[in-house]
């Protein structure tokens, strides 16, 4: 089916090749006040490793207080791109666009309505990035900006085969603060429509304590080939999280590929509890960011850490799994791949 501008698009996978990175940095204006000296240690650090392997897009308040924070050779400073807008946030998986193709390979920015994950939060800046981003020439002159706000979507709601198969949530896609006019059944099909899909797996089952998003499907089970999901496991029949996430273990299972064959599942640790004024928060494995050549691990310094490195390894036999600190991001209920976005190839 063909979207409004009469185009077929399809939505990459993560492992497509990819032109760059983005993170939208934090400041005293954002939730992170509190902690804002340990938060930026853990984004300077997260910088520096991406930008030894691909361009980084870093979306500031001041750029020249970033590029002195991040004091890193002048042969990585051509790798990356700061571009000053205000911003509510930093989740930049939630408030990015969607890079799409078309059926003649032309490049798409999907530009939807970021509401704060169903209007828990302030987003009236983080809601206008991306049009920032294209007024400020960051993307290649034949990328296309696309206005998509009569929807609401966050990039941590899709995990996409760029096959044509997308793997989500129903708790999140159907949570009444998002698209409450549709149904599932219209929700499936404006997706079909939008990203040329042939199948969407609907993960029914799973939740973490602690999380904003509604379980998005990055937080529970994530696509790593078109044949492969990694998910999070828990094995503690103590745990609040065992029936459900033993319930999306089970349906899992009954999913099949574009093939028809079952899914070979890799079943990732739950992580050791991390615990914030009493609270648990969502500290979660399947949080990892696909990069060309690594794949950025979040670590919450517990024992769990190197069992987690260890299985997805497997996932990645051509790309090396590398463990990152996210024990701070993690307080503010997201980790390392909510806070990023990646672009393909092509699109800088």
């Amino acid at each position: 089916m063909k979207n409004d501008k009469n185009k077929l698009f399809t939505l990459p996978a993560e492992w497509h090749p990819q032109s760059a990175i983005q993170l939208t940095w934090p400041h005293y204006g954002t939730d992170w006040d509190y902690m804002l000296e340990e938060i930026t240690a853990c984004y300077i650090n997260l910088a520096r490793i991406i930008l030894q392997y691909q361009k980084l897009i870093i979306v500031c308040r001041d750029d020249a207080a970033v590029k002195l924070l991040l004091n890193v050779d002048e042969s990585l400073l051509e790798n990356l791109v700061l571009v000053e807008l205000p911003t509510n946030d930093t989740w930049a998986r939630d408030h990015a666009a969607i890079s799409v193709f078309d059926e003649d390979n032309k490049k798409y920015l999907l530009d939807f309505t970021f509401n704060g994950w169903g209007l828990k939060f302030p987003s009236n800046y983080d809601n206008q990035i991306n049009r920032g981003l294209f007024a400020a020439t960051v993307f290649q002159s034949d990328v296309e900006y696309v206005n998509k706000k009569d929807f609401v979507l966050e990039g941590g709601a899709l995990e996409s085969d760029g096959k044509g198969t997308l793997l989500t949530t129903s708790e999140c896609l159907l949570s009444p603060n998002r698209n409450s006019a549709f149904t599932k059944s219209e929700i499936e099909s404006y997706l079909t429509d939008t990203f040329g899909l042939k199948k969407v797996l609907w993960l029914d089952h799973g939740y973490l304590a602690g999380d904003d998003t509604d379980s998005h499907i990055d937080t529970l089970a994530r696509l790593c080939d078109e044949h492969t999901i990694a998910y999070v496991k828990c094995e503690d029949e103590a745990d609040e999280h065992y029936d459900a996430l033993l319930k999306m273990e089970k349906q899992l299972q009954g999913f099949v590929d574009l093939n028809g064959n079952p899914y070979n599942l890799i079943a990732l640790p739950m992580a050791d509890k991390v615990i914030e004024d009493g609270q648990r928060l969502p500290a979660t494995y399947a949080n990892f960011l696909i990069m060309n050549e690594i794949v950025l691990l979040p670590f919450y310094n517990t024992a769990t850490d190197l069992m987690a490195q260890e299985q997805l390894q497997k996932a990645f036999p051509t790309r090396k799994v590398i463990g990152t600190d996210c024990s701070a991001i993690i307080k503010q209920h997201g980790s390392l791949h909510c806070i990023t976005m990646q672009y393909p190839e092509g699109f800088l």
